[in-house]
Protein backbone atom coordinates (compact mmCIF):
# COMPACT_ATOMS: atom_id res chain seq x y z
CA UNK A 1 0.00 0.00 0.00
CA UNK A 2 2.79 2.37 0.99
CA UNK A 3 4.50 1.88 -2.69
CA UNK A 4 1.05 2.38 -4.27
CA UNK A 5 0.59 5.84 -2.01
CA UNK A 6 4.17 6.43 -2.90
CA UNK A 7 3.46 6.12 -7.16
CA UNK A 8 0.78 7.89 -6.93
CA UNK A 9 2.10 11.22 -5.33
CA UNK A 10 4.54 10.90 -8.12
CA UNK A 11 2.15 10.89 -10.60
CA UNK A 12 0.07 13.74 -8.90
CA UNK A 13 3.17 15.59 -9.02
CA UNK A 14 4.18 15.16 -12.73
CA UNK A 15 0.93 16.07 -13.66
CA UNK A 16 1.01 19.09 -11.34
CA UNK A 17 4.08 19.99 -13.18
CA UNK A 18 2.63 19.33 -16.64
CA UNK A 19 0.16 21.83 -15.65
CA UNK A 20 1.84 24.40 -14.91
CA UNK A 21 4.34 23.78 -17.99
CA UNK A 22 1.59 25.11 -19.76
CA UNK A 23 3.76 25.52 -23.18
CA UNK A 24 4.87 21.50 -22.71
CA UNK A 25 0.88 20.67 -22.73
CA UNK A 26 0.46 22.61 -25.78
CA UNK A 27 2.90 20.77 -27.78
CA UNK A 28 1.70 17.92 -26.29
CA UNK A 29 -1.80 18.47 -28.23
CA UNK A 30 -1.11 20.81 -31.21
CA UNK A 31 1.56 18.66 -32.42
CA UNK A 32 -0.79 15.61 -33.41
CA UNK A 33 -3.73 18.01 -34.31
CA UNK A 34 -1.25 20.10 -36.95
CA UNK A 35 0.03 16.86 -38.54
CA UNK A 36 -3.27 15.73 -39.00
CA UNK A 37 -4.49 18.60 -40.63
CA UNK A 38 -1.38 19.24 -42.56
CA UNK A 39 -1.89 15.52 -43.86
CA UNK A 40 -5.44 15.52 -44.36
CA UNK A 41 -6.33 18.97 -45.34
CA UNK A 42 -2.98 20.35 -47.26
CA UNK A 43 -1.34 17.29 -48.68
CA UNK A 44 -2.67 16.42 -52.13
CA UNK A 45 -0.74 14.13 -54.61
CA UNK A 46 -3.64 14.72 -56.96
CA UNK A 47 -2.20 17.84 -58.18
CA UNK A 48 -4.88 20.13 -60.02
CA UNK A 49 -3.96 23.51 -60.97
CA UNK A 50 -0.54 23.64 -62.27
CA UNK A 51 0.07 26.86 -63.50
CA UNK A 52 1.26 26.93 -66.83
CA UNK A 53 1.89 29.47 -69.54
CA UNK A 54 0.84 29.69 -73.54
CA UNK A 55 2.52 30.84 -76.83
CA UNK A 56 -0.17 30.85 -79.23
CA UNK A 57 1.33 31.17 -82.67
CA UNK A 58 -1.71 30.16 -84.65
CA UNK A 59 -3.83 33.50 -83.26
CA UNK A 60 -7.36 31.62 -84.61
CA UNK A 61 -10.31 30.73 -83.30
CA UNK A 62 -9.26 27.08 -83.28
CA UNK A 63 -6.27 28.02 -81.31
CA UNK A 64 -8.18 29.89 -78.42
CA UNK A 65 -10.55 26.62 -78.25
CA UNK A 66 -7.70 24.45 -77.87
CA UNK A 67 -6.76 26.31 -75.08
CA UNK A 68 -10.31 26.66 -73.53
CA UNK A 69 -10.61 22.64 -73.62
CA UNK A 70 -7.16 21.89 -72.02
CA UNK A 71 -7.86 24.42 -69.24
CA UNK A 72 -11.55 22.36 -68.88
CA UNK A 73 -9.51 19.87 -67.66
CA UNK A 74 -8.67 21.23 -64.16
CA UNK A 75 -5.31 19.98 -64.46
CA UNK A 76 -3.69 23.56 -65.58
CA UNK A 77 -4.15 26.95 -65.58
CA UNK A 78 -3.44 29.11 -68.50
CA UNK A 79 -2.87 32.22 -66.32
CA UNK A 80 0.38 33.53 -68.76
CA UNK A 81 1.07 34.10 -71.99
CA UNK A 82 3.75 34.68 -73.92
CA UNK A 83 4.95 35.72 -77.92
CA UNK A 84 7.62 33.35 -78.71
CA UNK A 85 9.26 30.06 -77.04
CA UNK A 86 12.26 32.01 -75.85
CA UNK A 87 10.11 34.40 -73.18
CA UNK A 88 8.12 30.98 -72.00
CA UNK A 89 10.89 29.45 -71.60
CA UNK A 90 12.57 32.20 -69.38
CA UNK A 91 9.71 32.23 -67.54
CA UNK A 92 10.18 28.00 -66.79
CA UNK A 93 13.38 29.27 -65.41
CA UNK A 94 12.31 31.79 -63.28
CA UNK A 95 9.54 29.14 -62.13
CA UNK A 96 6.96 31.37 -62.83
CA UNK A 97 4.69 28.72 -64.79
CA UNK A 98 5.46 24.95 -64.95
CA UNK A 99 4.38 24.40 -68.08
CA UNK A 100 4.22 26.01 -71.54
CA UNK A 101 1.98 24.98 -74.00
CA UNK A 102 3.30 25.90 -77.77
CA UNK A 103 0.67 26.29 -80.31
CA UNK A 104 1.90 26.05 -83.89
CA UNK A 105 0.70 28.55 -86.56
CA UNK A 106 -0.38 25.49 -88.45
CA UNK A 107 -2.46 23.74 -85.76
CA UNK A 108 -5.56 23.70 -87.57
CA UNK A 109 -3.79 21.23 -90.72
CA UNK A 110 -2.39 19.51 -87.96
CA UNK A 111 -5.56 18.77 -86.53
CA UNK A 112 -7.26 18.04 -90.01
CA UNK A 113 -3.99 15.37 -90.17
CA UNK A 114 -4.12 13.78 -87.45
CA UNK A 115 -5.47 10.06 -86.86
CA UNK A 116 -7.03 10.17 -83.72
CA UNK A 117 -9.33 12.95 -85.14
CA UNK A 118 -10.98 10.27 -87.71
CA UNK A 119 -10.34 12.66 -91.00
CA UNK A 120 -7.52 11.21 -92.57
CA UNK A 121 -7.36 8.09 -94.91
CA UNK A 122 -6.08 4.77 -93.15
CA UNK A 123 -2.80 4.90 -94.91
CA UNK A 124 -2.98 7.91 -97.12
CA UNK A 125 -0.37 10.77 -97.03
CA UNK A 126 -2.06 12.85 -94.68
CA UNK A 127 -1.98 10.24 -92.31
CA UNK A 128 1.30 9.49 -92.65
CA UNK A 129 2.33 13.19 -92.37
CA UNK A 130 0.75 13.76 -89.16
CA UNK A 131 2.12 15.77 -86.24
CA UNK A 132 1.37 16.01 -82.84
CA UNK A 133 -1.32 19.00 -82.89
CA UNK A 134 1.00 20.81 -80.10
CA UNK A 135 3.89 21.22 -77.83
CA UNK A 136 4.15 21.24 -73.88
CA UNK A 137 7.83 22.18 -72.95
CA UNK A 138 7.33 20.99 -69.04
CA UNK A 139 9.49 21.27 -66.01
CA UNK A 140 11.07 18.12 -65.40
CA UNK A 141 12.38 18.70 -62.02
CA UNK A 142 9.37 17.72 -60.34
CA UNK A 143 8.18 14.41 -61.50
CA UNK A 144 5.05 14.95 -59.96
CA UNK A 145 4.03 17.66 -62.17
CA UNK A 146 6.03 16.41 -64.84
CA UNK A 147 3.95 13.45 -64.89
CA UNK A 148 0.12 15.18 -64.40
CA UNK A 149 0.83 16.96 -67.76
CA UNK A 150 1.78 13.83 -69.56
CA UNK A 151 -1.19 12.57 -68.90
CA UNK A 152 -2.57 15.49 -70.83
CA UNK A 153 -0.33 13.97 -73.71
CA UNK A 154 -3.64 11.71 -75.58
CA UNK A 155 -6.53 13.86 -74.11
CA UNK A 156 -9.31 13.85 -77.03
CA UNK A 157 -9.44 16.68 -79.26
CA UNK A 158 -12.20 15.60 -81.04
CA UNK A 159 -15.04 17.81 -80.10
CA UNK A 160 -12.45 20.79 -81.44
CA UNK A 161 -13.71 20.00 -85.00
CA UNK A 162 -17.29 17.55 -84.14
CA UNK A 163 -16.06 14.41 -85.18
CA UNK A 164 -15.83 10.83 -83.14
CA UNK A 165 -12.78 9.53 -82.01
CA UNK A 166 -10.43 7.05 -83.73
CA UNK A 167 -7.65 5.64 -82.51
CA UNK A 168 -5.91 6.71 -79.37
CA UNK A 169 -3.22 9.05 -80.62
CA UNK A 170 -0.75 11.29 -78.74
CA UNK A 171 -2.63 14.72 -79.24
CA UNK A 172 0.44 16.55 -77.70
CA UNK A 173 4.26 16.36 -77.72
CA UNK A 174 5.47 16.41 -74.81
CA UNK A 175 9.36 18.43 -74.30
CA UNK A 176 10.64 17.47 -70.38
CA UNK A 177 13.04 20.44 -69.53
CA UNK A 178 16.06 20.23 -67.15
CA UNK A 179 15.25 16.48 -65.55
CA UNK A 180 14.31 14.73 -69.46
CA UNK A 181 15.08 11.05 -67.43
CA UNK A 182 13.03 12.20 -64.59
CA UNK A 183 15.22 10.75 -61.66
CA UNK A 184 14.09 11.13 -58.86
CA UNK A 185 17.14 12.11 -57.13
CA UNK A 186 17.67 15.24 -59.18
CA UNK A 187 14.51 16.71 -57.43
CA UNK A 188 15.48 15.21 -54.12
CA UNK A 189 18.91 16.06 -53.56
CA UNK A 190 18.60 19.92 -53.99
CA UNK A 191 15.61 19.77 -51.45
CA UNK A 192 17.45 17.81 -49.41
CA UNK A 193 19.73 21.02 -48.46
CA UNK A 194 16.87 22.71 -47.73
CA UNK A 195 15.10 20.46 -45.37
CA UNK A 196 18.69 19.73 -43.20
CA UNK A 197 19.20 23.21 -43.21
CA UNK A 198 16.29 23.65 -41.44
CA UNK A 199 16.45 20.54 -39.06
CA UNK A 200 19.85 21.55 -37.47
CA UNK A 201 19.98 25.58 -38.14
CA UNK A 202 16.71 26.09 -36.48
CA UNK A 203 17.43 23.43 -33.68
CA UNK A 204 21.14 24.77 -32.64
CA UNK A 205 19.75 28.28 -32.11
CA UNK A 206 16.56 27.30 -30.44
CA UNK A 207 18.98 26.15 -27.67
CA UNK A 208 21.53 28.82 -27.64
CA UNK A 209 19.50 31.42 -25.44
CA UNK A 210 17.82 28.50 -22.92
CA UNK A 211 21.26 26.65 -22.74
CA UNK A 212 23.09 30.01 -21.31
CA UNK A 213 20.47 30.24 -18.60
CA UNK A 214 20.27 26.12 -17.84
CA UNK A 215 23.91 26.70 -17.16
CA UNK A 216 24.31 29.83 -15.56
CA UNK A 217 26.46 31.80 -17.73
CA UNK A 218 23.58 34.19 -18.50
CA UNK A 219 24.85 35.50 -14.79
CA UNK A 220 28.19 36.00 -16.52
CA UNK A 221 26.44 37.79 -19.43
CA UNK A 222 24.75 40.22 -17.02
CA UNK A 223 28.41 41.34 -15.60
CA UNK A 224 29.40 42.42 -19.54
CA UNK A 225 28.79 45.72 -21.61
CA UNK A 226 27.35 43.14 -24.24
CA UNK A 227 24.40 44.50 -26.08
CA UNK A 228 21.67 42.18 -27.07
CA UNK A 229 21.96 42.49 -30.74
CA UNK A 230 25.65 41.59 -30.48
CA UNK A 231 24.75 38.69 -28.42
CA UNK A 232 22.72 37.65 -31.35
CA UNK A 233 25.07 37.81 -33.86
CA UNK A 234 27.61 36.21 -31.91
CA UNK A 235 25.42 33.23 -31.37
CA UNK A 236 24.52 32.39 -34.95
CA UNK A 237 28.07 33.51 -36.37
CA UNK A 238 29.93 30.23 -36.03
CA UNK A 239 26.18 28.17 -37.52
CA UNK A 240 27.06 30.15 -40.25
CA UNK A 241 29.98 28.18 -41.26
CA UNK A 242 28.72 24.70 -39.91
CA UNK A 243 25.48 24.96 -42.50
CA UNK A 244 28.38 25.50 -45.40
CA UNK A 245 29.97 22.44 -44.48
CA UNK A 246 26.40 20.77 -44.29
CA UNK A 247 25.63 22.06 -47.76
CA UNK A 248 29.13 21.06 -49.38
CA UNK A 249 28.49 17.31 -47.69
CA UNK A 250 25.35 17.28 -49.77
CA UNK A 251 25.89 18.41 -52.76
CA UNK A 252 29.12 16.74 -53.34
CA UNK A 253 27.56 13.65 -52.40
CA UNK A 254 24.50 14.04 -54.46
CA UNK A 255 26.90 14.70 -57.38
CA UNK A 256 29.40 11.49 -56.87
CA UNK A 257 26.98 9.09 -55.67
CA UNK A 258 23.31 10.27 -57.58
CA UNK A 259 24.78 12.77 -60.63
CA UNK A 260 22.70 15.25 -60.29
CA UNK A 261 23.76 17.78 -62.16
CA UNK A 262 25.00 21.09 -60.23
CA UNK A 263 24.03 23.96 -62.50
CA UNK A 264 24.06 27.95 -62.01
CA UNK A 265 26.62 30.24 -60.76
CA UNK A 266 28.43 29.29 -57.36
CA UNK A 267 28.14 32.80 -56.39
CA UNK A 268 24.69 32.85 -56.63
CA UNK A 269 23.83 29.59 -54.55
CA UNK A 270 26.57 30.78 -51.98
CA UNK A 271 24.66 33.77 -51.52
CA UNK A 272 21.21 32.19 -51.69
CA UNK A 273 22.10 29.93 -49.01
CA UNK A 274 23.81 32.21 -46.82
CA UNK A 275 20.72 34.10 -46.16
CA UNK A 276 18.76 31.25 -45.76
CA UNK A 277 21.41 29.81 -43.44
CA UNK A 278 20.74 33.27 -41.88
CA UNK A 279 16.86 33.28 -41.92
CA UNK A 280 17.01 29.85 -40.41
CA UNK A 281 19.36 30.69 -37.44
CA UNK A 282 17.39 34.12 -36.26
CA UNK A 283 14.21 31.87 -36.15
CA UNK A 284 15.90 29.63 -34.30
CA UNK A 285 17.33 32.43 -32.02
CA UNK A 286 13.41 34.35 -31.66
CA UNK A 287 12.42 30.35 -30.57
CA UNK A 288 14.94 30.31 -28.22
CA UNK A 289 13.96 33.77 -26.77
CA UNK A 290 10.00 32.31 -26.14
CA UNK A 291 11.27 29.05 -24.86
CA UNK A 292 12.25 28.33 -21.14
CA UNK A 293 13.96 25.25 -21.30
CA UNK A 294 15.52 23.04 -24.04
CA UNK A 295 12.36 20.67 -24.03
CA UNK A 296 10.23 23.36 -24.92
CA UNK A 297 12.97 24.87 -27.68
CA UNK A 298 12.83 21.55 -29.23
CA UNK A 299 9.20 20.83 -29.22
CA UNK A 300 8.80 24.33 -30.86
CA UNK A 301 11.11 23.45 -33.34
CA UNK A 302 8.92 20.16 -34.33
CA UNK A 303 6.49 23.02 -34.43
CA UNK A 304 8.48 24.80 -37.36
CA UNK A 305 9.79 21.92 -38.94
CA UNK A 306 6.73 19.48 -39.79
CA UNK A 307 5.38 22.26 -41.98
CA UNK A 308 8.65 23.18 -43.76
CA UNK A 309 8.79 19.52 -44.85
CA UNK A 310 5.38 19.20 -45.87
CA UNK A 311 4.93 22.87 -46.83
CA UNK A 312 7.51 23.65 -48.89
CA UNK A 313 7.52 21.63 -51.89
CA UNK A 314 10.00 19.24 -50.95
CA UNK A 315 7.63 16.18 -50.75
CA UNK A 316 4.47 17.41 -52.56
CA UNK A 317 4.08 19.68 -55.27
CA UNK A 318 3.00 23.68 -53.83
CA UNK A 319 0.60 23.86 -56.63
CA UNK A 320 -1.63 20.44 -55.32
CA UNK A 321 -2.10 22.29 -52.02
CA UNK A 322 -5.09 24.77 -50.85
CA UNK A 323 -4.87 28.24 -50.81
CA UNK A 324 -4.38 28.47 -46.94
CA UNK A 325 -2.00 26.02 -47.15
CA UNK A 326 0.07 27.68 -49.67
CA UNK A 327 -0.23 31.41 -47.35
CA UNK A 328 0.93 29.24 -44.79
CA UNK A 329 4.29 27.62 -46.65
CA UNK A 330 4.83 31.76 -47.84
CA UNK A 331 5.69 31.44 -44.12
CA UNK A 332 8.20 29.36 -43.92
CA UNK A 333 11.57 30.16 -45.14
CA UNK A 334 12.06 26.82 -46.44
CA UNK A 335 9.57 27.39 -49.22
CA UNK A 336 11.51 30.34 -50.70
CA UNK A 337 15.06 28.30 -50.53
CA UNK A 338 13.66 25.54 -51.61
CA UNK A 339 12.57 27.65 -55.32
CA UNK A 340 15.89 28.93 -54.91
CA UNK A 341 17.93 25.73 -55.01
CA UNK A 342 16.26 24.24 -57.51
CA UNK A 343 15.98 27.21 -59.58
CA UNK A 344 20.20 27.76 -59.46
CA UNK A 345 20.82 23.88 -59.62
CA UNK A 346 18.63 22.59 -61.89
CA UNK A 347 17.20 25.69 -64.23
CA UNK A 348 20.47 27.73 -63.81
CA UNK A 349 18.57 30.30 -62.44
CA UNK A 350 20.00 33.35 -62.02
CA UNK A 351 19.43 35.98 -58.90
CA UNK A 352 17.30 38.19 -61.01
CA UNK A 353 15.28 35.39 -61.68
CA UNK A 354 14.82 34.47 -58.09
CA UNK A 355 14.81 38.12 -56.64
CA UNK A 356 11.34 38.12 -54.80
CA UNK A 357 12.45 34.93 -52.68
CA UNK A 358 16.00 36.44 -51.91
CA UNK A 359 14.28 39.95 -50.92
CA UNK A 360 11.95 37.78 -48.55
CA UNK A 361 15.03 35.96 -47.00
CA UNK A 362 16.68 38.94 -46.38
CA UNK A 363 13.82 40.65 -45.23
CA UNK A 364 13.11 37.83 -42.75
CA UNK A 365 16.71 37.95 -41.59
CA UNK A 366 16.39 41.35 -40.56
CA UNK A 367 13.19 41.44 -39.11
CA UNK A 368 13.90 38.19 -37.05
CA UNK A 369 16.93 39.69 -35.33
CA UNK A 370 15.15 42.49 -34.64
CA UNK A 371 12.69 40.95 -32.61
CA UNK A 372 15.29 38.48 -31.03
CA UNK A 373 16.88 41.57 -29.59
CA UNK A 374 13.67 42.70 -28.57
CA UNK A 375 12.80 39.63 -26.94
CA UNK A 376 15.94 39.10 -25.00
CA UNK A 377 16.50 40.46 -21.44
CA UNK A 378 19.99 40.80 -20.12
CA UNK A 379 18.06 39.51 -16.40
CA UNK A 380 18.13 35.79 -14.81
CA UNK A 381 14.37 36.10 -15.00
Amino acid sequence: MNSVRRIWAVIGKELAQLRRDRMTFGMVVMIPLIQLLLFGFAINTNIRHIPVAVVDQSQSGLSRALQQTVAATQVVDLTQEYATVQEGEQALIRGDVRAVLVIPHDVAQRLARHPALGLATPGSTEQVLSRPVAQWLVDGSDNVVAGAIKGLRAMPLHDLIKQPANRSEPTFEVALLFNPEQRTAVNIVPGLVAVILTMTMVLFTSLAIVREHERGNMELMITTPIRPIELMLGKIVPYVFLGFLQVAIILGLGKWIFQVPLGGEGGDLLLFTLLFISASLTLGLLISTVATNQLQAMQMTVFVLLPSILLSGFMFPYEGMPDLAQWIAELLPATHYMRGVRGILLRDAGLADLSADLCWLAGFTVLGLLLASLRFKKTLG
